[in-house]
């Protein structure tokens, strides 16, 4: 039977056409889909470096502001420490200078605090054991130059050097720590700008 062969024949050449029409398409199709999401992966890949770099920039840029800071405070911190040393060396200076040195910064430290009025001049236990003559004279001197008068007193004042200068019920407490320490913030200045350059 010719006749049913050969519409078998094109049953089979149409079902062939339809599949191989159903693959291309299904295969136009899986491209499509493999195309867009190509695209969309790339695109999504490209956001992500893009975000990742900014924020790899701003994370290096913090972290350089971070570690900037912890140095500058580090370097501060021992420029503090480098200048409350200086102090303490300049102190124990002051402290061991020879007699005739010693008395002659007491001098100049009291006449700039002599003022009208009698004032008492009290000394530690060790400077009053060694204060020269001409001391108390030249301070009485300069006194005398503002009004006022001055006289060593007998009690040792407890202190480590320096002195303590008394106006009726005002004392002034003018050891060399005490000094240092009412200056302090001018003593730093006056050390960072020697040490350091600082203008």
């Amino acid at each position: 039977m010719p006749g049913i062969d050969e519409i078998l024949n094109i049953i089979d050449s149409q079902q062939k056409q339809t599949e191989e029409n159903l693959v291309s398409a299904a295969e136009h199709k899986a491209s499509a889909i493999i195309y867009d999401g190509n695209e969309k992966a790339e695109k999504a890949y490209e956001e992500h470096i893009k975000k990742m770099t900014e924020q790899l920039a701003h994370d290096y840029d913090n972290a350089c502001s971070s570690a900037d800071a912890a140095m500058k405070r580090r370097i501060l911190t021992r420029k503090t420490e480098l200048i409350d040393e200086t102090v303490e060396a300049a102190l124990r200076k002051l402290d061991g200078l020879p007699d005739s040195e010693y008395f002659a910064v007491l001098g100049r430290l009291a006449a700039k605090r002599l003022r009208a009025g009698e004032g008492v001049l009290s000394l530690s236990r060790r400077d009053l054991g060694r204060v020269p003559d001409s001391f108390m004279k030249e301070l009485a001197a300069a006194a005398e130059k503002v009004g006022g008068s001055v006289k060593l007193g007998s009690v040792p004042a407890d202190i480590e050097n320096g002195f303590i200068l008394t106006y009726g019920l005002i004392s002034e407490n003018c050891s060399f720590r005490a000094v240092v320490e009412a200056e302090r913030e001018g003593v730093r200045d006056t050390a960072a700008r020697v040490l350091f350059e600082v203008v």
